[in-house]
């Protein structure tokens, strides 16, 4: 009998406890894991209030472009019916872009 009111005279164990305590372990190595990975592929651009264009393999069949404006992410992929098109084209205009980032198009 002395034992079991040494045992009981603690705190009660709550199997559910440990269950919630791991998942507390999880989400802080899910959070440490997602700020390494930004912080090795140097992506941290995209936390950032600023625009800016990133081309990833240019020039080669899987190129692709990603530009952040206004704080909207786009990606762009072109592919082979895309290149097809442009190459079957005729040049209908010019187009330039002013010191303060503005695009005019004058057609011809």
């Amino acid at each position: 009998m002395r034992r079991r009111s040494i045992l009981r005279s603690g705190e009660e164990s709550d199997p559910m406890g440990v269950v919630s305590n791991l998942f507390d372990v999880a989400m802080v190595f899910a959070v440490a894991l997602m700020v390494a990975l930004v912080s090795r592929y140097k992506m941290t651009e995209m936390f950032s209030q600023e625009d800016f264009t990133v081309v990833k393999n240019p020039g080669k069949e899987n190129m692709e472009i990603i530009t952040k404006r206004d704080g909207k992410i786009e990606k762009y992929t072109p592919s082979q019916e895309q290149e097809d098109v442009g190459s079957k084209g005729r040049r209908v205009g010019i187009a330039y872009e002013l010191e303060n980032g503005d695009v005019i198009y004058v057609p011809e």
